[in-house]
């Protein structure tokens, strides 16, 4: 018997909550206008360069409802069975930066909302491309090497005289012509690609187990070549462009995904102690990542140098449980709000309780990711699913933990929230890749009895609408399986070849016993009470 396992699509869902998202961060752009200056706000003006277009307030916001409700109805049409909470979630943290950088911009007269919204557009341009080239995202783990290439390309492009950038001490930033960008924000997203092809590959081996120590099987020496190779391009990077941040991302991520795909936590334990050689090596030999840290630990000791962490923790302070108001106090007092910096203006304005409804807005992204990982039934789609979520959660965990001071600070920017074109348009197209790791993972598949070759999300019990085959339902079994649309890039993969027949008992030598008849009973005993045998 074949049965079907059929997922809603919950469109209206999504629509609802996307509407919800967009209502929301229209809200806090007409709400800090109104706080300011007690009216709606002035014409909006999108200029980069010779291009430059803008209008009254109000066609500004349906830009941003046409922004999201195109990226709804491309999600809707290529991904039917996408997650229907990532990307309302998303574009709702998106709206609640663009307000936050407009309200930051009636204090220093910016139009840094403004570009922000331009650098929307071209963020959903490439969502939109993504997502309509990409519907399986099996079609990427044929090319494991060049994805290495390219990232490691991308990590190392602004060592390129003339090319690379420094900025805060960190040589991280490209610059072309009047526009720069940080590759590694593209290189995070085409590493986690390669990791994930390359793991599904090796985990067999990498699982192996060496020599036991305090009850932990740790690998064979034979099999540290990837971890090391890893450690050692993560020193690169420490070295050369004296970003702590990017090292920890790119480093931490290949742990994480080595841990999940072999299962040892021997991986784990050898990783925490490589990142911390490197914490330790960067301390010592770079005054940049010297100072980070001793503003971490005593940030009141010298206000000139960290008046950023000192005016974010004041910041905090004032903000209290429930915040000063939208628009009402005064977060432009710490350098760099707009982005580094963005999660102390909003903990100011909107209180504990704001700063952590934003983090539980990560969450949500991040468990959905999750979950879709734990349901997928190929290795590669889990892995990348895994990797996907963990470079996006500890982004967040890295930079939230360093205004907060619970880590040193590293310069990384808060997804969706933080002014920046290269940090705007990396984030979509994760949100792309993501969507479509979730829709491969909840759209219909038919399942053979006995095999569970191809099976769907089956924990999601209260979404799912199983269609038995038999005669109470009056279908059969390839009615059933043609009612799920399938095409030619979602095929599922080709089966293995066909078992081959099992060989013919081996002969011993003698007659072999003739077989009873089914009706014949069983020999009598002889006189001597024995029986036969």
């Amino acid at each position: 018997m074949s049965e079907v396992v059929v997922y809603r699509r919950r469109t209206v869902v999504s629509l609802v909550m996307m509407l919800f998202a967009l209502a929301l961060g229209a809200g806090g752009y007409l709400l800090t206008s109104l706080n300011q200056n007690g009216t709606f706000p002035a014409d909006w003006l999108m200029s980069a360069g010779p291009l430059q277009f803008g209008g009254p307030w109000y066609l500004g916001l349906a830009a941003w409802f046409a922004l999201g409700l195109a990226c709804w109805g491309v999600t809707a049409w290529r991904l039917p069975y996408a997650d229907p909470l990532i990307l309302p979630t998303a574009f709702l943290l998106a709206g609640l930066g663009i307000s936050m950088i407009y309200r930051l911009d009636q204090a220093d007269g910016k139009r840094s909302a403004e570009l922000q919204m331009l650098w929307l557009f071209l963020a959903v341009a490439a969502f939109i491309a993504l997502v309509v080239w990409l519907r399986d995202h099996r079609r990427l783990q044929r090319y494991t090497y060049l994805w290495f290439l390219a990232g490691f390309l991308l990590l190392l492009a602004p060592l390129v005289p003339g090319l690379g950038k420094e900025n805060h001490g960190a040589r991280i930033w490209i610059e072309v012509g009047p526009f720069s960008f940080q590759p590694a924000e593209i290189a995070r997203i085409v590493l986690s690609i390669a990791f994930a092809a390359y793991l599904v590959e090796k985990k067999d081996v990498l699982a192996l187990a060496g020599r036991r120590f305090l009850g932990i099987d740790f690998p064979r020496a034979r099999d540290l070549g990837p971890i090391l190779i890893a450690w050692g391009f993560s020193l690169v990077i420490l070295v050369f462009q004296k970003d702590l941040g990017t090292t920890l991302l790119f480093f931490g991520l290949f742990v994480a995904m080595l841990y999940v795909a072999t299962e040892r936590p021997s991986w784990a334990i050898l990783g925490t102690l490589m990142i911390l050689g490197l914490g330790v090596l960067g301390y010592n030999a770079f005054g940049h990542v010297q100072t980070r840290f001793e503003s971490w630990l005593n940030p009141f000791t010298d206000y000139d140098r960290n008046g950023q962490v000192i005016n974010a923790q004041f910041g905090f302070a004032w903000g209290g449980l429930f915040g000063s108001g939208w628009g009402d106090g005064r977060p432009y007092l710490t350098p760099l709000a707009k982005n580094d910096f963005i999660g102390a203006a909003i903990g100011e304005e909107l209180g504990l309780f704001g700063l952590c409804a934003m983090v539980l807005l990560f969450g949500v992204i991040v468990a959905r990711v999750l979950r879709a990982a734990l349901g997928s039934a190929e290795g590669f789609g889990k892995l990348l699913a895994t990797g996907l979520a963990f470079v996006f959660a500890l982004q967040v965990f890295v930079i939230l933990g360093g205004i907060t001071r619970l880590l040193p600070l590293t310069g990384l920017t808060t997804p969706f929230v933080s002014q920046g074109g290269s940090s705007l348009v990396s984030n979509f197209l994760l949100l792309g890749l993501m969507l479509t790791v979730t829709h491969q993972v909840r759209r219909p598949h038919v399942e053979h009895a006995g095999s569970g070759e191809y099976v769907s999300l089956s924990a999601e019990a209260t979404q799912a609408l199983p269609v038995v085959v038999g005669p109470r339902t009056g279908a059969t079994a390839a009615g059933a399986a043609a009612e799920v649309p399938v095409t030619p890039d979602e095929a599922p993969l080709p089966a293995g070849p066909a078992a081959e027949p099992r060989p013919d008992p081996v002969d011993f030598g003698g007659e072999a016993p003739e077989p009873l008849p089914s009706h014949a009973e069983p020999p009598a005993p002889t006189e001597d009470g024995e029986e036969p045998r």
